[in-house]
């Protein structure tokens, strides 16, 4: 029975005890592993291993060498026949053989010669178990002749002639390459009109007058011997019609001429193949050529197609500018007609070529060796194919089977030989020839019967190392003979395979297809077979697989800058794991810009080269995992390049160029700028955009300008720099496109006009000499345009003009090639003079207090003399007696533009005697001024009283002084006083109202609460109505009695101060004691809160028994921060500062109680006299007037009359002060001296306005400026000066 093993896979079946695995016997041959040691003790016929070649072609110059190798067991001996008969090399001394092998050496170099040992050679090695021959061998030796001797007579022929330069190199061995050169060694250039054909020769399809030449040479180059051989020299002379006439006339006849044809154009004609038809043959495997070489004028031009068939794409070729076809690995399927076609203008021609594929034998199933064991049965198959097909023939040890020593167990069947039951004797090496008229196949196949106890190879105690989750494979290499079946076990004591998870190859492997850590530990495979039994022991361990864990990301980043790759790796304990980087999947740049550290890989200045793909691997013994991440370099676009002009015409040209890379970031645009070398050298302007898929532009051009171009491209990264600039264009002069603007017309003196515009550029002018002129006439009279040309200036001075009359003006540009358009006329005037006449008919209304309006007649147009700006009012304040000789008079001054006849004067103060004149301006300056005009104001509401002070408190009386108020904006005819007392919580008591006459400064205040804080408000009165109120608090003093007063709106007796402060703290390790200081009334409830500091959680409170101002906290947690803080229950609820303690760590031992601690002490002692100074820092800015809740309802109601009421008790509400951080207004906050000034007010209309003009609309709102101006004037009257805050006055307009 024949056993192979087959690479077929066999599934173990779950339920087995033990399972065992074993290898079904198959009807194949079984194979010899090529294991040293088992080779070694095995016997086993011949083998060829190396032979020569078929046709062995020799150097006849060198020693030959026949190579014959084989190996077998016993080492086998060598014989050699030569043509048929047996060669004893013992009796040719020139022939030796290597030892231990059959390979020959004949020594032709001292003497003899190659040709001697001409002829067929053959090789056998036997031994005891058969014999393999080798191939019959063929040698010859290489031959290189010479060419044969001849006279080349010179070729002379017509233009346009087709020509065939003839080479028929010598016939060698093997055949020589052929190539034509010139005497230079250079080769003769080749194209689709000259080309050389499969034969050698060189084929003219028509020449030319510049294929003349002397030195047409034909080389024969023989590989194998590295020789050249050279044909004499061809002489080629191409003359035109003319001088070949007068050839003939002078030495020939026309039919001694070669070749001589018309050199008119002519349809293709083939100069090779010959005929419409022709036969190729070619054997399967080699290279099919077709060749068709046409002649013709013009060059024919050559086409292949294959009749009824295509050709076969990835196998044909076309050489020789397409007049060679190659099919290469030709088959038998490439037989068929190919048809070549030549064509040129003036027709074609095609010729078929029948094309017949042959084949030499080749194999189907070449038979192979065979090992079987006693009794067994086996096949040698020798199929080959061939065309025609082969013939096959056995032969045995080297002799035809027929004449062979008969065998029982054999039986030959056509290509099949049948073995049955064989014994050791039936070993024997079989020949398999297949051959026919093409050639022959020769194979070697022996049978080998062996009787071998089995045999495990693989090395024992093997460790097998696998990553989870992958298929472990355990190797049992084996041999016997027959086959031994194999069992596998695992563990020491042999526990069984009881899992359907493995798999036996039938090579003896075990497979676990999904190894988990529990397939951990020793399996053993054992081979068993009629002669004997075999064991082995392997070991298998799992390892936790690689991988990584952070992977390389995509990037993104600009050339210059610096990236980094991120690459963790986490890996079995037990092994090592390399990591290197790949860029593109090779190694990384040799460059220090890359560095790589445990777990990254950074690129620093990144340039363009560095894109690609960066891949982190990780390997180890067991393993390899890889990720990788692109990183994509961009930039700015390179400039672009080959910038080209085209389509140039006189307005436009067309440009374009050559995008530059745009660095991986598309392009978006295109920017061009043009330079004006003629006018404007290297200044770039810009000229247009593209979109970024665009590469030309039509630009729109100026006359007489030298242009250069250049281009910027454009991305999202930004833009590129300017490409080159493109070649100058210089365009004709043209007349002016355009004429100046801006132009205007403007007097700077009552007798003239000055006209002025704005230049044309040098790009505008269009062309040289570019001047202008210039055209006016008075608009109303009947002249004539007056015209001056000048030159290239911006203004021209028109004199002798009457004042301010309109004038028409044009100015036109020019050059030498013409005028421009005709320009539009614009009006101007002449110059302005100062106006003749003062506004009439002034009249004042007083409206308010600080308001009038002022009413005047228009100026006429003729006095005006020029353009109207508007009117001025001039106004000032009389001044009192007293004054006049220390303050100047302060003129102010309002103006109304345009036409208007009236205007609102603001700001003025109550109560004061007033001075206006009205005056007309226009673009020259003010005219004459109208006669004065004087007006009063009437009373108004007086200022706050300068200052408000208290003093000399005593237990119930508080006297009050003050001065008047700086601006009484009348006559004063009384004052307001209100008080109301504040209580401990800030609550208002009730208002008491008080009038004062106008004649005192001095106040007091009598029965009044002692110890208590009074809030004050006191004001001024005129006819008009009250003025603004100044506040002030003030405290009565403390009874020393220690009587307490009555509470405010409650009936109570309160403590005017009550408070807690030396909150002191002492600390255990669960509990702490707390003590405070209180002063204030008694009968009050305390509490103590507490909570962990830093907490968001609520406090907890613990109510203290009685008025006691100690208590202690207990189940407090060891080593923690509190805060604690005191606090009083009831209607006098206040709250003391917090303090914070901690408590002591949790110990076994006694602690020091830290109360008793002289430092801790000490530290209390300073935290006490911290806050005592605190407090009476506290104290005295209290009694200076400190901030109170009350403010905001002070500032939310100014009269104090309306605050509201509470509805339960009647109180008036919380006090409250809206302006933590500001002082009190108005004098709220009583300096240190107890005197309240009031500020004195700097806002003026002055602030208003811009310059010396202020402005106001139709209906008096003010929309320009106030200014002061000062004259020396004598001031009268004893009013202020000062105007009251423009705010106010605008509030008060009409």
């Amino acid at each position: 029975m024949q056993l192979k093993i087959m690479p077929k896979k066999k599934r173990l079946s779950a339920g087995r005890a033990p399972l065992m695995l074993f290898l079904c016997q198959m009807i194949s041959a079984l194979e010899v592993p090529l294991d040293p040691k088992l080779l070694e003790d095995l016997v086993q016929p011949p083998t060829i291993t190396q032979q020569s070649p078929k046709d062995y072609i020799i150097d006849p110059r060198e020693n030959i060498v026949i190579q014959c190798e084989a190996k077998g067991k016993p080492s086998p001996s060598f014989s050699w026949t030569r043509n048929g008969t047996h060669f004893d090399i013992d009796k040719d001394p020139l022939v030796t053989m290597k030892p231990g092998s059959g390979t020959l050496t004949i020594n032709i170099m001292s003497e003899g010669k190659a040709e001697t040992y001409e002829g067929v050679y053959q090789c056998t090695a036997r031994n005891e178990r058969g014999a393999a021959i080798s191939n019959n061998i063929v040698i010859r030796p290489s031959r290189s002749p010479l060419w044969t001797k001849e006279k080349l007579e010179p070729i002379i022929l017509r233009n346009g002639q087709s020509l065939v330069l003839p080479c028929r190199p010598p016939i060698g061995l093997p055949p020589p390459i052929i190539f034509w050169m010139d005497n230079s060694f250079q080769r003769l250039p080749q194209s689709e009109r000259v080309s050389q054909g499969l034969n050698g020769d060189l084929y003219f399809s028509n020449v030319l007058p510049e294929d003349t030449r002397e030195d047409y040479i034909c080389y024969a180059r023989f590989n194998h011997t590295q020789t050249i051989q050279q044909k004499q020299p061809i002489s080629v002379k191409v003359i035109s019609v003319d001088e070949l006439n007068d050839t003939i006339a002078a030495n020939l006849s026309d039919t001694e001429f070669y070749g001589a044809k018309s050199h008119r154009q002519r349809p293709p004609t083939f100069l090779t193949p010959d005929g419409n038809t022709s036969r190729k043959e070619e054997l399967r495997g080699n290279v099919l050529s077709l060749e068709c070489i046409a002649e013709g004028l013009p060059t024919p031009i050559i086409y292949w197609i294959k009749e009824d068939g295509t050709l076969p794409i990835n196998r044909t070729f076309y050489r020789n500018f397409k007049k060679t076809l190659q099919i290469v690995q030709v088959t038998e399927a490439d037989s068929g007609n190919y048809q070549c076609i030549a064509k040129n203008a003036l027709g074609a021609i095609h010729h078929t070529i029948s094309v017949t594929v042959k084949a030499a034998p080749y194999w189907i199933i070449a038979p192979q060796n065979l090992v079987l064991s006693p009794e067994e049965d086996g096949t040698l198959i020798c199929r080959a194919n061939g065309n025609p097909k082969p013939r096959i023939s056995w032969l045995s040890n080297g002799v035809p089977i027929e004449i062979a020593p008969d065998d029982p167990s054999r039986k030959i069947d056509g290509d099949t030989i049948i073995f049955s039951k064989v014994q050791e004797r039936s070993s024997a090496v079989y020949q398999c020839n297949a051959s026919n008229e093409y050639g022959y196949l020769l194979a070697n196949a022996f049978v080998n019967v062996l009787a071998e106890p089995p045999r495990i190879l693989t090395s024992a105690n093997t460790l097998y190392q696998v990553i989870a989750n992958r298929p472990a494979l355990l190797d049992c290499a084996f041999f016997g003979s027959p086959l031994p079946t194999i069992e596998w076990f695992k563990g020491a004591k042999g526990s069984a395979l009881r899992e359907d998870i493995y798999v036996l190859h039938e090579n003896g492997t075990l497979e676990i297809p999904v190894a988990q850590k529990d397939s951990t530990g020793t399996y053993t495979c054992v081979a068993r077979n009629k002669l004997g039994m075999a064991k082995n022991d392997v070991h298998l361990e799992i390892k936790d697989p690689t991988r990584i864990i952070k992977q390389p990301e995509y990037a993104v980043v600009q050339r210059g800058s610096t990236v980094s790759f991120e690459c963790k790796v986490k890996h079995d304990h037990t092994l090592i794991p390399t990591v290197m980087w790949l860029k593109d999947h090779g190694e990384l740049p040799n460059d220090g810009r890359f560095t790589v550290d445990k777990d990254h890989l950074v690129v620093a200045d990144v340039n363009d080269d560095d894109g690609g793909t960066y891949t982190c691997v990780a390997n180890t013994t067991l393993d390899n995992v890889s990720a990788s991440a692109v990183l994509s370099v961009v930039d700015v676009p390179n400039p672009p390049f080959d910038l080209e002009l085209t389509d140039q015409l006189d307005r436009s040209v067309q440009l374009s160029w050559t995008p530059g890379d745009d660095n991986n970031s598309p392009i978006t645009k295109f920017i061009i700028e043009y330079e004006d070398a003629m006018h404007e050298p290297g200044l770039w302007h810009h000229q247009t955009e593209v979109p970024g898929t665009q590469t030309t532009a039509q630009l729109k051009l100026s006359p007489y300008v030298n242009y250069s171009f250049r281009v910027m491209a454009e991305n999202n990264l930004g833009r590129s720099l300017p490409s080159e600039a493109s070649e100058q264009y210089l365009t004709k002069a043209a007349e002016p496109d355009k004429n100046p603007t801006a132009v205007e017309g403007l007097g700077s003196e009552p007798d003239n006009l000055v006209i002025t515009w704005k230049p044309l550029n040098g790009f505008e002018s269009n062309g040289p000499g570019l001047q202008y002129k210039v055209s006016w006439r008075q608009k109303d009279g009947d002249d004539e345009w007056t015209s001056v040309v000048v030159a290239n200036v911006s203004k021209y001075i028109v004199s002798g003009t009457p004042t301010f009359v309109p004038y028409l003006i044009k100015v036109q540009a020019l050059n030498d090639a013409g005028f421009a358009p005709e320009p539009a006329a614009v009006m101007g005037h002449s110059g302005e003079d100062l106006p003749m006449v003062a506004p009439g008919n002034v009249r004042v209304n007083v409206v308010n207090s600080t308001l009038a309006e002022v009413h005047w007649d228009p100026v006429p147009l003729k006095s005006i003399r020029g353009h109207l700006q508007g009117y001025r009012i001039y106004y000032w304040k009389a001044q009192s007696s007293l004054t006049r000789n220390r303050r100047h008079i302060e003129k102010k001054i309002l103006t109304f533009q345009g036409s208007k006849t009236h205007g609102m004067l603001p700001g003025l103060e109550p109560f004061s005697h007033y001075t206006l004149n009205v005056r007309v301006v226009n673009g020259k300056g003010e005219g004459p001024a109208s006669p004065d005009k004087v007006f009063n104001t009437p009373e108004g509401v007086p200022s706050a009283p300068s200052s408000l002070k208290i003093v000399n408190p005593t237990l119930d009386s508080l006297t009050l002084e003050w001065e008047p108020p700086s601006h009484p904006n009348g006559i004063l005819t009384e004052y307001t006083l209100k008080y109301q007392p504040i209580n401990s919580t800030h609550e208002l008591g009730p208002l008491v109202d008080l009038k004062i006459p106008a004649n005192k400064t001095r106040w007091i205040l009598k029965n009044l609460n002692f110890s208590t804080r009074y809030k004050f408000y006191f004001y001024a009165q005129t006819a008009a109505g009250s003025g603004i109120q100044i506040t002030e608090e003030a405290i009565t003093t403390v009874d020393e009695a220690g009587i307490l007063p009555p509470d405010v709106g409650a009936g109570k007796v309160r403590s005017v101060y009550p408070g807690i402060s030396k909150l002191t703290t002492a600390a255990a390790e669960t509990s702490a004691n707390i003590s405070w200081e209180y002063e204030g009334p008694e009968l009050v409830n305390f509490y103590v809160e507490y909570g962990v500091a830093g907490s968001k959680e609520e406090w907890r409170r613990e109510i203290v028994n009685g008025s006691r101002s100690f208590f202690g906290l207990k189940g407090l947690m060891p080593g923690t921060a509190y805060k604690v803080r005191v606090g009083a229950e009831g209607d006098s609820g206040f709250v003391s500062s917090e303090d914070v303690f901690e408590t002591g760590p949790a110990m076994a031992s006694r602690q020091v109680d830290i109360a008793t601690q002289g430092w801790f002490i000490g530290l209390m002692c300073a935290v006490a006299l911290l806050i005592l100074i605190l407090l009476i820092v506290c104290f005295i800015r209290r009694n200076k007037g400190g901030k109170y809740p009350v403010k905001e309802k002070e500032d939310a109601h100014a009269d104090p009359e309306i605050q509201p009421m509470k509805e339960d008790d009647g109180t008036f509400g919380e006090y409250s002060d809206a302006e933590d951080h500001k002082p009190l207004k108005k004098g709220s906050r009583t300096p240190s001296d107890r005197t309240v000034k009031k500020e004195d007010s700097d806002d003026s209309l002055v602030d208003y306005g811009e310059g010396v003009n202020g402005q106001f609309n139709e209906d008096g709102s003010f929309i320009g400026q106030y200014s002061g101006k000062k004259e020396k004037e004598p001031a009268e009257g004893n009013e202020s000066s000062e105007a009251p805050s423009p705010v106010n006055a605008m509030n008060s307009f009409v």
